[in-house]
């Protein structure tokens, strides 16, 4: 089972399940997923600037990630 932290970075949270997470991400206005600097921005530092609750971003990504599984 993954467990996303907001030290996880985009690439990575991409790679683990991207059909989970992807549809979150896009759903909040994060439309840069396959940019370049998104494959070293972490979960936290990508909701800063779309000031977005990383806590409430990270326990929403969990929670589709793992029904996914």
């Amino acid at each position: 089972m993954a467990q996303i932290t907001k030290e996880t970075r985009i690439g990575e949270l991409l790679e683990i399940n991207m059909d989970a997470a992807a549809p979150v991400l896009l759903g909040i206005g994060m439309h840069c997923l396959g940019c370049p600097a998104s494959q070293m921005e972490t979960i936290e530092e990508a909701a800063a600037v779309h000031g977005i609750d990383a806590d409430a971003l990270v326990k929403e990504l969990n929670e589709k990630i793992n029904a996914a599984q």
